[in-house]
């Protein structure tokens, strides 16, 4: 015994005297990693690094001198300074005032040759974007000419008083220019306007964009990366898992970083004020504090968690005398007419029912953020918040559930594949919009999104899971809470049948015990929810499957709305078909057109594009059944091939219901668009399976493959900067005209 004790003790003694007395250096650390993780791969990493060298020299030399050409082709002009010729009223600053009476300078007999203008703003004064109409006389010219039916004459441009770069107009005249008229136009202007001079040709400064060479250097970045011989081609996510998931977790955290910059960049829908941040509704004191943006009618989900928190569900504000005494309060031109005459405002697009006012929302964000957040702070949640925790959980949940998919389904998904496929499912799904626009209509519909995408990988995770049950239970759990989201989104819980119907049914596993459990794990969820939110509609409503839908508010009367099949068309062809309106001016995509014949009133705000003209990815779909059947001779099972059915399936009913009950809205696509890009994901794991290893066909197939992501994320790229009304194009458009000079360098 005493031997035994004499050798333990002789043996920790050795122990501690190697961890204290040679303990490794971190030298010694460094050298070990460096032999292990580093030494075998170093020709790759060098490559790499080389290669990143590069492209940013490559993104360097662009801003330098691509995207600064007007630097370089105006260094050798000579300017000539208009001042003394300026015929306005003159202050003791020395600046010249444009006013409402006097916006207009003209200049006559120059008789020189003009290649471009500056207008000469001073900078001090409020910022605001002016429109500027330009008209010349030249060789070509002996008057002023504008636009007739065959000809387009000068547009008139847009000149942000704090944007230097947008004061220099270039001009295209024929010879020399003799007479020169610029007139400030448009009528929300706030006069007088201060200038210090205007130049003609005038030499454009030096510019290095920050902004313009990261964004350059991130497509050249990615270029690079998915270029049709990349390495990342070569690392299959099956036999490389460690690599695979660094490059999946990388890039997920990239995507996560660009979402949140985006919506923190549309400062007007934020809600959140600190002292460098919208700084106008900064307390002066706080650290972060919040306040309320998009009007009364944006508050219906906080108003309700006050509401809440008093015992109620209805709001407290009390309608106006004249609503409650209304035959048929819904009918909107009856309710603006009574408006008027007394003067008393109704809250619009809320739900009105028995003299009281509801939110017909679903309630899962309210219950999830706004009650909380009140009950601890007794301040309104912002909205935007709960949009960008939602997006963010969106992309974590369909980002692990692709990779599920990938790993299991599938054996030769390389990690250039994935990302290749995982990108434009992230950014061309319509939840950008939805970031565009972080209101409370937006909520709900990222609710949704997110507890569908995190519901279906918990499923598919509990199949392959000894602890199944808890796997079922949180998916299930996931999936119903859709219903108190976005009802419509519910018909994604048909993708449990593809899933478990031939473990369950075919193979009789529900009738054994430990089956039995799992069923109930997978049931259970559904029922309690079902249970709550039809207790809180009777408890409003008087009935466990009216949502309130039918009481809103809003710009036609829901209660008569009804199905109509003559509204199917025009929104399955806005939704579905429409190509893009594209223009040659940032960002290149315009609202489109829209006609119908249906006779009737027809819900419709702005769109851009049905999503199989706009995204090229979906193209794919055509071909399902063909590439449906090579999946059908690989495999005797039919999971993934029912899947596909009940996503595409599932997709174009959500369309047609968004269409019927509500209209033809671009905030809508993202109800419906998640299903099809899915789809064509897992077609496209399915062609790739069935294609040899190297050779002529896959390079074919992976350049075309290339070409209709590049296209699809293009697309919803620029969607996210198209000007439109409440964004921040609106409020800061002398702001959002930097963007415009960032990008449109040439002009």
């Amino acid at each position: 015994m005493s031997r035994l004790k004499t050798r333990v003790s002789l043996k920790l003694a050795r122990v501690f005297f190697y961890n204290i007395v040679c303990m490794p250096t971190v030298r010694q650390n460094i050298a070990y990693v460096y032999e292990r993780s580093v030494q075998p791969h170093r020709a790759s990493i060098l490559h790499i690094v080389k290669s990143v060298a590069v492209l940013f020299v490559v993104a360097l030399l662009l801003e330098t001198f691509v995207f600064n050409f007007n630097y370089f082709a105006t260094r050798n002009n000579k300017p000539i300074n208009l001042k003394d010729r300026i015929e306005l009223a003159q202050g003791s600053d020395d600046l010249f005032r444009l006013t409402e009476v006097d916006n207009v300078m003209e200049f006559t007999n120059l008789n020189t040759e003009v290649k471009n203008i500056r207008i000469d703003f001073d900078s001090n004064q409020p910022a605001q974007n002016l429109t500027i109409k330009i008209q010349f006389t030249d060789d070509a010219h002996h008057t002023y000419f504008d636009s007739t039916e065959y000809t387009v004459g000068v547009p008139e441009v847009n000149v942000s008083t704090v944007v230097t770069q947008s004061e220099y107009i270039n001009l295209n005249t024929s010879g020399y220019v003799t007479n020169l008229r610029i007139e400030v136009t448009g009528d929300d202007v706030s006069y007088p306007i201060k200038l210090w001079t205007v130049s003609l040709n005038a030499q454009h400064p030096f510019t290095f964009s920050q902004a313009r060479f990261l964004v350059t250097f991130g497509v050249l970045l990615l270029a690079f990366m998915f270029r049709p011989r990349s390495a990342i081609y070569r690392i299959n996510i099956v036999e490389n898992p460690r690599r695979s998931k660094a490059g999946i977790i990388g890039t997920v955290a990239v995507e996560m970083a660009l979402v949140t910059s985006f919506l923190f960049f549309g400062s007007n829908l934020v809600g959140v004020a600190t002292s460098s941040y919208n700084y106008g509704s900064w307390d002066g004191h706080s650290l972060v504090n919040t306040f309320e943006v998009g009007g009364d009618n944006a508050q219906q989900y906080a108003e309700l968690a006050r509401a809440m928190a008093k015992g109620q569900l209805y709001l407290d504000e009390e309608p106006p005398e004249w609503l409650q005494n209304m035959n048929d309060p819904y009918d909107k031109g009856a309710r603006d007419e009574l408006q008027k005459e007394t003067g008393e405002a109704y809250l619009f697009d809320v739900a009105y029912y028995d003299g009281h006012y509801y939110v017909y929302f679903g309630v899962v964000p309210v219950v999830l953020f706004y009650l909380p957040f009140y009950l601890l702070t007794g301040a309104n949640f912002p909205t935007a918040i709960g949009v960008l925790v939602m997006a963010l959980a969106f992309i974590l949940g369909i980002s692990a559930l692709l990779d599920r998919f990938a790993r299991y389904h599938f054996k030769r998904v390389s990690l250039g594949l994935y990302l290749l496929l995982q990108i434009p499912l992230i950014t061309c799904c319509g939840i950008l919009y939805l970031v565009k626009f972080p209101t409370f209509y937006s909520l709900p519909i990222m609710c949704g999104l997110a507890f569908s995408a995190w519901g279906l990988y918990c499923w598919v995770r509990g199949r392959a899971s000894r602890h199944a049950s808890a796997w079922f239970f949180a998916g299930s759990l996931c999936m119903a809470l859709v219903a108190g989201c976005r009802p419509q989104l519910l018909v994604l819980s048909l993708v449990a049948f593809p899933l478990f119907w031939r473990t369950y049914i075919t193979k009789r596993r529900l009738f054994t015990p430990a089956g039995a459990r799992e069923f109930a794990c997978l049931v259970a969820p559904y029922v309690v929810v079902a249970a709550g939110i039809m207790g809180y509609n009777y408890a409003r409503f008087g009935s466990v499957t009216d949502f309130g839908a039918n009481y809103n508010l809003t710009v036609n009367d829901m209660t008569k709305r009804g199905m109509n099949v003559g509204r199917l068309a025009p929104a399955l062809f806005a939704y579905f078909l429409q190509a893009p309106n594209v223009t040659g001016v940032f960002p290149f995509i315009q609202a489109v057109d829209f006609d119908t014949t249906y006779m009737g009133q027809t819900i419709k705000e702005v769109t851009f594009g049905g999503i199989f003209a706009c995204l090229p990815l979906l193209w794919v779909l055509p071909f399902s059944r063909r590439i449906l059947a090579l999946r059908s001779a690989q495999r005797a099972t039919r999971t993934v091939w029912g899947v596909i059915l009940v996503l595409v399936v599932s997709g174009i009913v959500v369309a047609l219901l968004d269409a019927e009950m509500a209209g033809i809205l671009q905030r809508y696509y993202a109800d419906f668009s998640f299903m099809f890009l899915s789809a064509a994901v897992l077609l496209c794991f399915i062609v790739n399976e069935n294609l040899p290893e190297r050779g002529a066909a896959r390079d074919i197939a992976m350049k075309v493959l290339l070409a209709l992501v590049t296209l699809s994320v293009l697309y919803s790229s620029l969607l996210c900067f198209v000007p439109e009304t409440g964004w921040y194009s609106d409020i800061y458009l002398w702001a959002y005209q930097e963007i415009i000079e960032t990008f449109q360098f040439w002009t």
